[in-house]
Parts: structure tokens; C-alpha cells; sequence
């Protein structure tokens, strides 16, 4: 039997009962077989334990403040440069960039090239990942994505891994290196703890790559759409791109609207009852219909389907609604996807806004806008609500 919950309420209450178990992926385990994201119990405890070693804010801040915004006008240049992109494109690119960084994944060429190699395994995961809403054929697409890891694997993790190897024993030896702080340093540097074998470790870092490259470029291109309309309606507001609290709400508001997928799935272990009385018995599949919960008008307004990044939330409410789960699974990534939530008192100029807030920022300091021929369409190759293509110009007003 499957149960579905609409309500915030409810949707919390499933997120943090133990007994309810993570099974959104349970048709894309060829990827996500193993994976942080769906352990559960111990062996995520154990596990995420580790990982939050790596998610910590000094590591946050080294990203924001030192590493990410380099990377992205890097990224940019040669785009700017041409007067136009493709932004689903660009989008990709760019955190797959970022992705790329944190999930440990070298690129020792640097080229285009290279950089496009990455990014077509990078799909062929999420392809894997998602193929309960895929809509092709779903064994030729389990199969290509199984040879997509070999091959990444062979081009780019196994290298990465002995580097990674090489300099952790020269620390060892009491060398003075510096070792990357990333996913698959984090993975082999605890290995004796987590006992992983060498597949899992692949699955990880694919994981993480696709989580932060995919989930991330998502929010990236959406959020630069919804302000594109907002700043259309509100003219006298164009110049609010400059302030990064405001772009962080924008960021915020995106993803309350449009998780990065329609619906949580979780499948119980024993019998539940929520607080509302819904019951739920050992095998039920519990389906949590994201799209409803953020826009539950008792928790967000009466105008909760509108985008309006002044929205206020109700305290302990989070400005993204539970597009980020919450309890055990809330997602590791957040903070550094999204940014810290502020406070009325915060200051900007210390404040973690997220490296999706820097990435819109950065693209509006290039005069981003839409391109009044060639407008976006939406990508017909799989059930959920992503734009296929979205071009716009660069370079407008500067």
C-alpha cells in the first residue's frame, strides 16, 4: 500500500521516524547502491559520522571565500567572452566545476574537453540515479550507465585515488603536503574505520558528484529564472542582485517551489502512526509529495505557491521548506549548497549565503538576461520539470 502525505506537518513527522526507511532510489541502485543517502541505521550513522568531518563551516568557508569564486570566473570567462550560453548548460558546468572539487575528482588536464568528458558521465549518473522517472529504455539505461562508471572510474576516480593515497602517506611520514579536503580524501583517510570496499567508494563519489553538479545546477538555473521574472516585475528592484541576503532568499524560495525532486519516498520497517493520526503499516511505501508540503498555505501563507523572497517563515520553519529532508537524512550538502539561514541581525560580509548564491551572483555581475528570440523549453527526456535548454545573453548593460 502507498500512503501520501501533503502536509508539512506530516512530512516532518515521516522524515524523522526511524522505522521509516529512505527508498527514493530504491530503482537507481546501479549508482546509488550503498550511498550515503540511502543507508540507514548504524551503518548511515557510522558513515555520515565520518563525512561530517568534511562538512564542517572553516571547510565551508575555505570553499565560499577562497576557492569557489575563482572557479566560477573561470567558468564564466570564455561564455561572457562569446556574448551568450546555453544557462542549463552553463549551469552543469559550473557546479559540476564545484562538484568536482568537493566530491575529489581530478581533472589534471583542465581542458574543455576534459571538462565535457566528466560532464557526460556526470548525466549518464543521473540517469542511473533517477530512473524511476526516466523514460526510456530502462535495461539499455542501466547498462550504460554501469560501463559510464567503469570508464569514469578508469579516467578519472583511480587516478584521483592514488594521489590522494600518495599524499596522505607522505603526511603520515610527517611530510609537509597539502592534502585536498574532499569527499574521497575523507573516504580513503578513514577507510580502516568505514571498511568500505572499492566499489561503494566509486559509488560515493559519483553520488556526490551528481548531487552537487546535478541538484545544484538545477537550483543554479531556476533561481537566475525566477529572478530574470522577478526583476521584470519589479524594475525599481534590478539593482538587488548586489546584496547577497537578498540572492540567498532568492536561492532559498527556488528550492521551496522546486526541490530537486518532486517527491520524497520512504518504505516502513514497522508500523507507524503519525501525530495526525495517519497510520502506516510494515510495507507500506510512504510517498511525500514535496510540491504539496512547500506550498502548504498553513505554514507559508496564504500565497505559498508565489515566488517572493521577503517571505517570512514561522520560526523553526526553514526558509526552503523540507526540499532538504530533515532528521538522519537531511541532506550533508546544505549549508554548503544554500548557505547558513540568516538571522534579522546577520552581517553579509561574514555570512555563508551558499555556493549556489555566489554562482547567481557572479552571473548577474556579467549582465546576464534572457534572450528575446530564442526562448527556453523544457526537457523532454525525462518526467520531472527540467529545462532543456535555456539561452540567454552575458554581457547586457556592462
Amino acid at each position: 500500500m502507498t500512503v501520501t502525505v501533503d502536509t508539512f506537518a506530516d512530512a516532518k513527522d515521516v522524515y524523522r521516524s526511524r522505522d521509516l526507511r529512505q527508498s527514493l532510489y530504491d530503482e537507481g541502485e546501479v549508482v546509488m547502491a550503498d550511498v550515503l543517502v540511502n543507508l540507514h541505521g548504524t551503518e548511515h550513522r557510522d558513515r555520515r559520522r565520518v563525512e561530517n568531518r568534511l562538512f564542517r563551516r572553516d571547510v565551508f568557508e575555505h570553499y565560499e571565500r577562497e576557492l569557489f569564486p575563482g572557479i566560477v570566473e573561470q567558468t564564466l570567462a570564455p561564455h561572457v567572452a562569446a556574448g551568450g550560453a546555453d544557462l542549463v548548460h552553463l549551469g552543469h558546468e559550473l557546479m559540476l566545476n564545484l562538484a568536482a572539487l568537493t566530491a575529489g575528482v581530478d581533472r589534471p588536464q583542465g581542458t574543455a574537453a576534459e571538462t565535457d568528458r566528466l560532464h557526460a558521465y556526470m548525466l549518464r549518473f543521473i540517469q542511473g540515479a533517477t530512473l524511476a522517472h526516466g523514460t526510456g529504455d530502462r535495461e539499455a539505461t542501466v547498462a550504460a550507465v554501469a560501463q559510464a562508471l567503469a570508464d569514469w572510474d578508469e579516467e578519472f576516480l583511480t587516478p584521483s585515488i592514488e594521489r590522494r593515497r600518495s599524499l596522505l602517506a607522505a603526511e603520515a611520514a610527517g611530510e609537509s603536503v597539502e592534502v585536498p579536503a574532499d569527499v574521497l580524501t575523507t573516504l580513503l583517510r578513514h577507510g580502516d574505520e568505514l571498511g568500505l570496499p572499492r566499489h561503494v567508494v566509486r559509488r560515493e563519489v559519483a553520488f556526490f558528484l551528481l548531487a552537487g553538479g546535478h541538484t545544484s545546477a538545477t537550483a543554479f538555473v531556476r533561481t537566475v529564472d525566477h529572478l530574470l521574472t522577478w526583476f521584470d516585475r519589479h524594475p525599481d528592484q534590478a539593482d538587488r542582485w548586489d546584496d547577497p541576503l537578498f540572492v540567498q532568499r532568492c536561492v532559498h524560495e527556488t528550492v521551496r517551489l522546486n526541490p530537486s525532486s518532486p517527491v520524497g519516498r520512504r518504505r516502513a520497517l514497522a508500523p507507524v502512526r503519525l501525530r495526525s493520526g495517519v497510520e502506516i503499516a510494515t510495507g507500506d511505501t510512504v510517498v511525500i509529495d514535496l510540491h504539496a508540503v512547500n506550498r502548504d498555505q498553513s505554514v507559508f501563507g496564504a500565497d505559498a505557491r508565489e515566488f517572493d523572497p521577503d517571505r517570512v517563515t514561522p520560526p523553526g520553519v526553514g526558509p526552503f521548506g523540507l526540499s532538504f529532508a530533515a532528521g538522519m537524512h537531511v541532506c550533508i550538502g546544505q549549508d554548503l549548497a544554500a548557505g547558513v539561514v540568516a538571522r534579522p541581525d546577520t552581517d553579509p560580509s561574514s555570512h555563508l549565503t551558499g555556493l549556489v548564491t555566489g554562482a547567481v551572483r557572479q552571473l548577474f555581475a556579467a549582465g546576464v538576461a534572457r534572450d528575446p528570440v530564442r526562448p527556453p523549453e523544457p526537457d523532454s527526456a525525462t518526467a520531472r520539470p527540467y529545462w532543456g535548454t535555456y539561452p540567454v545573453l552575458l554581457g547586457v548593460g556592462r
